[in-house]
């Protein structure tokens, strides 16, 4: 292992450009595993964060020093009031558009008429009581009050600021992209810009959302909720959806960025790119991403990511598999921060979706060993190719989609060889009930349960693939976890057997496995 500071090439097949700084100022080219502590900590890796909620997939040791503050030391300003989290997020669930029917309906109902030979007399007086009717019912177009036009007013400009930082952010236009900010916020902004390209941004839309409202106590002050949407190296993907909070101060000519915040999004938290300087580097299936600090590491995660891709493109169940894997490779104060920290103490590494269908995976550097990457990434990486963007089903499930992934993990290892054996045989001797619904490990579960719990869902989906193959468990796995069907219709329908005899073979296999 290198010590994170020296900086190695790239493997070969890797773009030697494409380890870029997170802080340039030309454009770049451009939950739950096991318990890990086999070395040096007692936790096991986290895959899927249950604790989460089931649409949004979803401590170590503290490190030295805060990558996530600007680089050149200039203080962040402070976010304006901040995103309401008792609200949806905007970008995930947007508001349907209200219907505008009745005139429509109306004529629908005349041409209907007119095909089964209504008299030409009933017709005009069914029209003119129509009109007249939707006339009366038309509210009066009225003026708007000066607030309101003055923030449609402030609206528009800021919507052609937006246009003109996204045209520079995807030109690679950095002066372009600060033109449009107060001087205050450009180390903010810089910053991000960096990142962004770093990550190859290919797609960027800014979206304001409502009206931009007056900040109290600040004349001529403006807060805007802006939707952005953006793809990461690929040109034509779906567009992942973030909800951040804008101010702006007139200046006489086009308003000024004054701060952006921090997005905070209940759905997934703040992303790496909003509040960290970053290093990437991308190779033909993966892009990996982490701080200039643990740049020595990109060499080696580059290629266990790439070897991880080809075992987890054999999971996607739905359609094809990722267009890329995005890796975010955290040390402590940004595995406190990244995607809203707060994960048990024992998790290593998790996949949390961001929108668009696309999953994010973070590893934590603090609770990972050498030996123990390939594996962890070939359980995340799995999880993104497997799992449907609005998450899981639920906690009786849990079982099936951490088996899956600990199958993949395990890369058709013998059983024997399956290094969860011991903490399986503990729980299932300890008193576990036999039920696979009840294995979800709590957030303060110690070590050996959550293991333990790891163990037995790989064991139950062993079990199923030595029966039926790897093909038929897939089937079975879409149709619970996508289709969201019952364990009983799934089997039935995609097994041919009832769910509860198989239920029991299942437990009856990994109590005979751990003796």
């Amino acid at each position: 292992m290198t010590d994170g500071h020296d900086e190695p090439r790239l493997t070969a097949g890797a773009d030697e450009s494409r380890l870029v700084d997170g802080d340039e100022s030309r454009p770049a080219d451009g939950d739950e595993s096991r318990p890990n502590g086999r070395v040096d900590q007692p936790g096991p890796t986290d895959r899927v964060d249950e604790s989460r909620p089931a649409d949004g997939m979803d401590e170590p040791r503290p490190a030295n020093g805060d990558e996530s503050r600007p680089a050149d030391g200039v203080d962040e300003p402070r976010p304006a009031d901040g995103v309401d989290e008792s609200r949806p997020t905007a970008g995930v669930g947007e508001p349907s558009p209200r219907r505008r029917w009745p005139l429509r309906a109306a004529l629908a109902v005349v041409l209907a008429m007119v095909g089964c030979g209504v008299p030409a007399a009933l017709l005009a007086g069914l029209v003119d009581r129509t009109a007249e009717r939707v006339t009366v019912d038309r509210p009066a177009a009225r003026t708007p009050d000066p607030a309101t036009a003055a923030a449609r007013r402030v609206g528009d400009q800021l919507s052609a600021q937006l246009a003109r930082q996204a045209d520079a952010l995807l030109g690679g236009d950095r002066r372009g992209f600060l033109a449009i900010a107060d001087p205050a916020a450009r180390a903010d902004l810089g910053r991000r810009f960096a990142a962004l390209r770093a990550l190859r941004v290919t797609v960027w839309r800014a979206e304001p959302s409502g009206l931009p409202i007056p900040v109290a106590g600040q004349a001529g002050q403006w807060r805007q909720l802006v939707t952005f949407r953006y793809c990461f190296l690929v040109p034509d993907c779906a567009p992942s959806p973030v909800l951040i909070g804008t101010r702006w101060r007139e200046s006489g000519g086009a308003p000024l960025l004054v701060a952006v915040e921090e997005s905070r999004s209940a759905q997934a938290g703040v992303r790496p790119w909003e509040v960290s300087d970053l290093v990437v580097a991308v190779g033909p299936r993966t892009m990996v991403a982490t701080t200039p600090a643990l740049r020595g590491k990109l060499r080696g995660l580059l290629a266990e990511a790439e070897s991880a891709a080809t075992v987890a493109d054999r999971y996607a169940v739905a359609g094809p598999p990722p267009d890329r894997y995005r890796i975010f490779y955290a040390g402590g104060a940004e595995w406190r921060r990244w995607y809203g920290g707060g994960r048990p103490k024992w998790t290593a590494g998790y996949a949390v979706t961001v929108g668009g269908g696309h999953h994010e995976v973070v590893l934590n550097a603090d609770g990972l060993t050498a030996t123990a990457t390939g594996e962890l990434l070939r359980h995340e990486l799995t999880h993104a190719a497997s799992l449907p963007a609005r998450g899981y089903p639920g906690k009786q499930t849990w079982w099936l989609v951490e088996g899956l992934a600990e199958y993949a993990g395990a890369d058709g290892a013998p059983v024997s060889r399956y290094e969860g054996l011991d903490e399986a045989g503990q729980l299932v001797a300890g008193g576990w009930n036999g039920r696979l619904d009840a294995l979800t490990p709590a957030d303060a579960a110690p070590a050996d349960r959550v293991g333990g719990s790891y163990g037995v869902g790989y064991l139950a989906v062993r079990h199923l693939v030595d029966r039926y193959g790897e093909q038929q468990v897939l089937d079975f796995f879409r149709a619970v976890v996508h289709d969201r069907r019952s364990l009983d219709d799934a089997s039935e329908q995609v097994l041919g057997e009832p769910w509860t005899a198989l239920h029991d073979e299942c437990v009856a296999y990994v109590r005979a496995t751990v003796r």
